[in-house]
C-alpha cells in the first residue's frame, strides 16, 4: 500500500500546486473534514464502550480507506466530478496520516530509534535530491526503497513512506517547454538532414543519435512526479489494491456466537462508529467549515456529491492493521 499511497501522494501534490486544491481555502476542506471523520466515530465508540478494556479499540472507527471508492468513481469516467476525486484523494492521505500518528502514539509497543533514524536520513536525502535539481526517478526510487524499509522496521505505519516520497520527487521539469520547443524544431530539421544522407537507421548513426537526443528531451521536458504517477497509475489500480484487498479480507467467523458478536459493546462503537461517525464526522465538518467561511468546496462539487460518496464508498481496509495493534485482555 506504500505504493498506493505513492501514487496518491503524486495526485495530491500535482492538485496542490497546479490544480483543485491550490486555492488554501479548498486545500483545507479536506483536511478539516478529515479530522472530523476521526474524532466523531472515536467520540461514538467511547460513548458506547466508556471502560473496561474494551475502551482500547476506540482508535478502530478513526479509521478509513478510500482506495475502494476512488477506483469505483473511477469507473464512472467523465460522469463523476473531477473535484471529488481530488477531495477524496486529499481526504484519505490526511486521514491515513491521522491514523498514523494514533498508532504511533497510542497502540505502538516500542518504536526503533536506529530505524527512525535512518527514515529521517534518507527523507534529509530526498529532499537534497530535490533542491540539488535531481531530475531522474532511480536515485529517488533508491532511497525512496531505504525509507520504506527503515519505517517498515520503525514501528510506525510503513505507508507514511510512500506519502514522503511522493512529496520529495519534483514537480518541475528540468527542461523549460519554451526553450524545449524551439530546440524541438532545430532537432527536426537536423533529423531531416541525417535522413536525407541514409534512410536506414541502423547504419545511419547521426540519424540514431538525433533520434535519441529527441527522446530524452521529450523525458526532461516532463515532470519526474507526472511521469512516475503516469507509470504507476494502471498497476496501482489492477495490482496492486487487489493483493491487499485479498491478503487482509480473511476474517474468521464464528456462527454458533454470531448473535453474541453483534451485540458486544466493540461491534456497536466500531459499527455505529463507522456507519454513523464517519458521516456525521466528515459531512458535517464539510459543511460547517464552508458554512463559516473557512473554506469552499470545489467547482462543480457540492454537499451530496460528498454524502453519496460517503455512503457507497465506505470500504475499512486499516482496521485490520489496528485489530493487530490492539490486544484486548
Amino acid at each position: 500500500m506504500a505504493i498506493f499511497f505513492l501514487v496518491v501522494g503524486l495526485e495530491l501534490k500535482r492538485e496542490l500546486l497546479v490544480g483543485e486544491l491550490a486555492n488554501v481555502k479548498q486545500a483545507m476542506l479536506p483536511i478539516i473534514a478529515a479530522v472530523g471523520g476521526m474524532i466523531v466515530p472515536a467520540l461514538i465508540y467511547i460513548a458506547i464502550n466508556p471502560s473496561g478494556h474494551t475502551l482500547d479499540g476506540w482508535g478502530i472507527p478513526m479509521a478509513t480507506d478510500i482506495a475502494f471508492a476512488l477506483g469505483a468513481l473511477a469507473l464512472l469516467g467523465n460522469r463523476v466530478p473531477q473535484s471529488l476525486l481530488m477531495f477524496l484523494v486529499a481526504l484519505a492521505i490526511v486521514d491515513d496520516l491521522g491514523a498514523v500518528i494514533v498508532i504511533a502514539l497510542f497502540y505502538t509497543e516500542s518504536l526503533n530509534i536506529t530505524a527512525l533514524l535512518l527514515a529521517g536520513l534518507s527523507i534529509f536525502i530526498l529532499i537534497c535530491f530535490n533542491l540539488g535539481g535531481v531530475r531522474t526517478l532511480l536515485p529517488y526510487t533508491l532511497i525512496g526503497i531505504i525509507l520504506w524499509i527503515a519505517m517498515l522496521k520503525s514501528g510506525i505505519h510503513a505507508t507514511l513512506a510512500g506519502v514522503i516520497l511522493a512529496f520529495t520527487i519534483p514537480m518541475k521539469p528540468k527542461y523549460d517547454p519554451k526553450r524545449f520547443l524551439y530546440q524541438i524544431q532545430e532537432g527536426v530539421e537536423s533529423i531531416k538532414s541525417a535522413f536525407k544522407k541514409n534512410e536506414n537507421i541502423i547504419v545511419n548513426d547521426a540519424l540514431r543519435s538525433r533520434v535519441r537526443a529527441l527522446g530524452t528531451g521529450v523525458n526532461l521536458v516532463q515532470a519526474p512526479a507526472q511521469i512516475l504517477e503516469n507509470k504507476l497509475h494502471l498497476s496501482t489500480a489492477y495490482l496492486v489494491i487487489p493483493i491487499f484487498a485479498l491478503a487482509n479480507a480473511g476474517v474468521p467467523i464464528d456462527f454458533a456466537n454470531i448473535g453474541d458478536v453483534f451485540t458486544h459493546p466493540v461491534t456497536m462503537g466500531i459499527g455505529l462508529g463507522l456507519v454513523f461517525g464517519k458521516l456525521i464526522g466528515i459531512a458535517g465538518f464539510t459543511w460547517a467549515a464552508v458554512k463559516l467561511g473557512v473554506s469552499e468546496l470545489p467547482k462543480g462539487l457540492n454537499m451530496s456529491h460528498i454524502v453519496v460518496c460517503l455512503i457507497h464508498g465506505r470500504n475499512r481496509l486499516h482496521h485490520v492493521y489496528f485489530y493487530r495493534r490492539i490486544r484486548f485482555r
